[in-house]
């Protein structure tokens, strides 16, 4: 059994060309008609944690995983309406020291500065049936860092979180997708239940759950290629 784990960032109207990760923002519209399209498909879009027994082999169905990575607030205005809408639930990676703050990682790199939700807007979140994952405290890339401080992003963050919003945190996000096999371990230790990648292609049978493969969806990603991207091995092929 084949499922897609749909990577979004920001659902929000497109910089102009040119812009650094400008592929990253998905319109609300294109949002809106992707998931109906699922919808129409005969697919449910479902949150990481909804989507542990299909990922164990315990459930078998049309499902896709929904999730969005860093927590940006127009994933609240612009995405949280359609996905209630179609009864879809979805998992947003949080950076836990960053709540209410802006995506100040990207800075360097001339990424306009964005929003990140409030704790308001994390209980709205869950309020609605949505879930929260961990996209550490501060948005690292663990390979940069030494054992014990890529430790402390990854046990830290879950622990702010679940003190902070009141809710179980089962799953975790790679920043930039950078990891090996020692974070996948920490990963692991600290309790979590998976652990999702940028690398492309659809969960197969027995793929390593801390290792997940996704399927980024981009703001030139039309309806065909959404489509393909999964519902085929098209993506697959690119992993």
């Amino acid at each position: 059994m084949s499922i897609p784990i749909l990577m979004y960032h920001q659902i929000d109207a497109p910089p102009a060309r040119g812009t650094p990760l400008r592929g990253l923002v998905v319109s609300p519209g294109s949002f809106a008609r992707q998931m109906f399209l699922l919808k129409c498909l005969g697919y449910t879009g479902l949150s990481m944690r909804q989507l542990e027994p299909y990922l164990s082999g315990e459930n078998n169905g049309r499902v896709v995983g929904i999730t969005f990575d860093d927590g940006y607030q127009n994933n609240l205005q612009n995405a949280l309406p359609v996905l209630q809408r179609h009864g879809f639930s979805a998992t947003c990676y949080a950076v836990s020291s960053m709540i209410g703050t802006v995506n100040s990682w990207d800075s360097d790199i001339g990424v306009a500065q964005k929003p990140l939700m409030t704790t308001n807007d994390w209980h709205i979140w869950l309020d609605m049936g949505m879930e929260i994952g961990s996209h550490t405290r501060t948005h690292a890339d663990l390979t940069q860092l030494s054992l014990e401080a890529a430790d402390n992003e990854i046990v830290t963050s879950k622990q702010e979180l679940e003190d902070n919003l009141g809710c179980e945190v089962r799953h975790f996000c790679y920043p930039y997708g950078r990891f090996d096999a020692t974070h996948r371990q920490l990963v692991q230790q600290a309790g979590y239940v998976t652990a999702t990648t940028t690398h492309r292609g659809r969960v197969q049978n027995l793929d390593d759950l801390y290792t997940l493969r996704r399927v980024l969806v981009a703001q030139a990603t039309n309806l065909v290629h959404f489509v393909l991207k999964t519902t085929t091995s098209y993506e697959d092929r690119r992993g």
